[in-house]
């Protein structure tokens, strides 16, 4: 049983203790229907990230593949070599975006103008650009995937968040409204009760002097 909440029976308060209802009411389903759609929006998104992690590790599996194949041949050396001239500044732009009101993070990779391969490639294979095409692909695929797994945790602390705040209004502001509502009832028709009784034994006595 819910506690009764400090107010003044009057009429004015009943009246008010069933205004405040209504509008707990509203915002309990209110937040309820957002937290349904931070739900949805976090479980696609765990299905997004599943498919993007698995993207990602078949992707570092050929670039692995690419690169050995690269290594058999041109010799490791040479091919560490020609991989540190054509490293790159890459530089990574955060942003935000917005999701059920709430505010998420964003990543995004921005390289330099130009294409420079700090190789001459008469001097290479194709395979030293597949390699190099594949390790981007890896890392623009660890770039979202990071960007997801971001985005999953501060959703899930906004849907704990949200359902604490559901549970405060369903399990302890209604109630206690409801049963403060109530007992002023209770209240109120016992006052109307006191005055039936009081105004019936005023007239008992007007009667009996009458007569």
């Amino acid at each position: 049983m819910a506690k009764v909440i400090e107010v003044r029976p009057t009429k004015i308060e009943f009246i008010r203790l069933r205004r405040r209802l209504l509008l707990a009411t509203r915002i309990e389903r209110i937040i309820k229907d957002r937290l349904s759609i931070l739900m949805l929006e976090f479980l696609q998104i765990v299905r997004e990230a599943s498919q993007v992690r698995k993207k990602m590790l078949c992707e570092f599996s050929v670039a692995y593949k690419t690169i050995s194949i690269a290594a058999g041949y041109h010799g490791y050396l040479a091919l560490d070599k020609d991989m540190a001239s054509s490293s790159r500044n890459i530089e990574l732009v955060t942003g935000s975006r917005n999701i059920a009101g709430t505010r998420v993070v964003s990543f995004e990779l921005k390289e330099p103008a130009g294409e420079i391969t700090g190789y001459t490639p008469f001097d290479t294979s194709s395979t030293v650009d597949e390699t190099a095409a594949q390790f981007k692909n890896c890392l623009e695929t660890m770039v979202s995937l990071a960007e997801l797994q971001s985005t999953l945790d501060m959703l899930g602390r906004e849907i704990k968040r949200t359902k604490r705040i559901v549970n405060a209004i369903e399990y302890n502001i209604i109630p206690k409204l409801e049963e403060t509502i109530h007992f002023l009832n209770m209240k109120f028709e016992e006052r109307d009760r006191e005055e039936k009784l009081r105004l019936k034994r005023v007239k008992t006595v007007i009667e009996a002097k009458r007569s």
